[in-house]
């Protein structure tokens, strides 16, 4: 099966260029009981910083993407969660990396959560109201767009006029 990638910030140089290597990172995606979903700033220093997603984090050498989302969730946000539940795929084709998003929803997890990374957090529904959303987050809003039959627009795009 190909996957074509989503391709983020499309005329910038692909550092590596065509030949790199794809990074496989886990993603949780975090879901309430009243519907709400968990979205966190990249922070500073990283690349997109400011940008909201959904947390996560590469898969180290040998680890599973459940065993991954485990420990990226406990140094991320201080949580301990329950099992991961595989969701779905997407490729992402950033300018510093060519990654593969394995999205898991989390339903159970212990603990408050703790920024430990200085980013921000939000609870948020379709529309999301957070901006600018990192591009790899935005599939994941229409597949929430098609499970919970929600038309219109899933999240706002930044206002880049100025003002």
């Amino acid at each position: 099966m190909t996957c074509i990638p989503l391709v983020a910030d499309p005329h910038a140089i692909r550092l590596g260029g065509a030949d790199r290597r794809v990074v496989e990172v886990a993603v949780g995606v975090l879901v309430r009981p009243d519907g709400a979903f968990l979205l966190t700033s990249r922070p500073a220093g990283k690349d997109y910083a400011g940008y909201w997603e959904f947390p996560g984090g590469k898969l180290e050498v040998g680890e599973s993407v459940e065993q991954a989302l485990h420990r990226e969730l406990q140094e991320e946000l201080g949580i301990e969660i329950g099992t991961a539940q595989p969701w779905k795929i997407e490729m992402v084709d950033y300018p510093h990396a060519l990654v593969r998003l394995h999205f898991c929803k989390v339903l159970v997890w212990k603990g408050a959560l703790q920024m430990r990374e200085g980013q921000e957090f939000s609870w948020e529904r379709l529309p999301v109201q957070v901006q600018p959303v990192l591009p790899g987050t935005v599939p994941v809003l229409r597949w929430f767009a098609q499970e919970r039959f929600h038309t219109g627009a899933t999240h706002l795009i930044a206002d880049c006029a100025g003002g």
